[in-house]
């Protein structure tokens, strides 16, 4: 016994107190990486080939391998050792977003990614949504008051102005990136005990300088857009048929209103009734997917409609889901997303520090909220727009960003000193490795 107590002293402190990172989080993962499997199995009849009929599913899988590695390795790293990295992420984020606004490759008539080495596909705008949350949790920890009074009017405007700047990058890349990332913004907010009327101050700026921002883009496209058309030659065409003839295409009158007006007024008209055209393409064919579904679905596998749904593998997966596992099917995958997002919340509410809590809960908003809207998207809750589902949709970018986010969530699962759980002396030493204006308690246990 005097024996493994010597030992016992021997071990470093982060050996001793560290534990396993949460299993709840890590089910939650395999289960969505099972589920991804299955349905770009079943949704990715648009891209094989008859040469490589697994090709597409293989690199899926090779995306899923990557990101295991690094939750793998992020997990097992203090949280404390990514503060240093928060600022250069969030700068290289905003860097390679503004490059991919004037350089970037024009799918659909709009400019979101660029080639690494010509060769892998890299989306900022992904990057930029990770970034932006670690560094509002970062900035909320650092202006929490005494007593729990909440935040800072300091840190409130610190983080309404990064929030800015980067839905201004976002702006160009999609609106609804810029949708999403204010709303992890204000959510990130009330979490860190904002009062109510400053969040809706916070709200109408964000409200003011969006529909600014709107119009000048409105007025950028245009302008771009009438070089197109000499005296005499205009001719009123669609936005995929500008893309066809390869024209510069205003996304805000071209797509955007469209979009709007079609989910608007959509309803007027039932669906089975639609005709279906260019632009409506994907939104009936998403329909027609879920409606054959049905209760119980069809079974992966014998979907009927991957087929013809437009980009079934990636911003229209879902609509797959529902028509391989049914309504069940759906809900049940729906009900995983925001088990992660109360998983991060139970562990947010036991953790000592406020920066800890924000962190995890920061990256569960950005994995959960964009599961939300792309859910909503395809069942016609929101107007259409081009999102990714997490882990489940192909795409490296998203499934590597995602990756990320979770490997965080569960080094602060492991790492992070929790009321309970942890003594004083290590809470303490916690509070050692941590910036000394980070250090405020978790306004949630105040």
């Amino acid at each position: 016994m005097n024996i493994e107590s010597s030992d016992n002293t021997l071990k470093p402190q982060s050996e001793k107190t560290a534990t396993p990172a949460d299993k709840y989080i890590w089910a939650i993962y395999i289960t969505l990486c099972i589920i991804s499997i299955v349905e770009q199995y079943s949704a990715s009849a648009r891209m094989v080939s008859t040469n490589n009929i697994i090709g597409p599913l293989l690199r899926h899988c090779m995306h899923l391998g990557a990101g295991f590695i690094i939750i793998y390795l992020i997990q097992r790293i203090n949280y404390t050792k990514f503060i240093p990295w928060i600022p250069v992420l969030a700068f290289a984020s905003v860097v390679l977003s503004i490059y991919v606004m004037f350089f970037g490759e024009t799918i659909n008539g709009a400019r979101r990614s660029f080639r690494l080495l010509g060769v892998l596909p890299i989306q900022p705008a992904e990057l930029i949504k990770f970034s932006a949350a670690a560094l509002i949790a970062f900035i909320m920890s650092k202006s929490q008051l005494k007593n729990g009074e909440g935040a800072s009017n300091k840190g409130i405007i610190v983080t309404a102005v990064v929030v800015l700047i980067f839905g201004g990058v976002l702006f160009f890349q999609g609106l609804t990136n810029t949708i999403i990332l204010m709303m992890i913004s204000i959510s990130m907010m009330v979490l860190g005990g904002v009062k109510l009327r400053k969040i809706f101050t916070v709200f109408i700026v964000y409200a003011v300088l969006g529909t600014g921002a709107y119009f000048v883009k409105s007025i950028f496209e245009q302008t771009n857009a009438n070089k197109d058309v000499s005296q005499g030659e205009k001719i009123e065409l669609s936005a995929s048929q500008k893309i066809e003839q390869g024209k510069t295409i205003n996304r805000i009158t071209d797509v955007f209103i469209p979009r709007l007006k079609r989910w608007w007024e959509g309803d007027s008209i039932p669906k089975w009734e639609q005709k279906i055209n260019g632009p409506n393409t994907q939104e009936i064919y998403s329909y027609i997917a879920q409606a054959n579904g049905g209760v119980v679905g069809v079974f992966p596998g014998n979907t009927r409609e991957a087929a013809r749904l437009p980009l079934a593998f990636s911003d229209f997966i879902f609509a797959i889901v529902v028509e391989d596992m049914g309504l069940i099917g759906g809900i049940f995958l729906l009900i995983l997303y925001l088990s992660l997002l109360g998983r991060a919340g139970g562990i947010a509410s036991q953790c000592i520090r406020a920066f800890p809590s924000m962190l995890v809960i920061g990256m569960a908003l950005y994995i959960t909220i964009q599961a939300l809207f792309h859910m909503g998207i395809v069942s016609g809750v929101f107007p259409v727009s081009g999102q990714p589902l997490p882990l489940i949709s192909a795409g490296g970018s998203s499934i590597l960003v995602t990756s990320l986010a979770i490997g965080v969530m569960l080094s602060v699962s492991r790492t992070a000193a929790r009321k309970g759980r942890d003594s004083k002396k290590e809470a303490s030493q916690e509070a050692n490795a941590l910036p000394e204006d980070a250090r405020a308690e978790n306004p949630s246990l105040l």
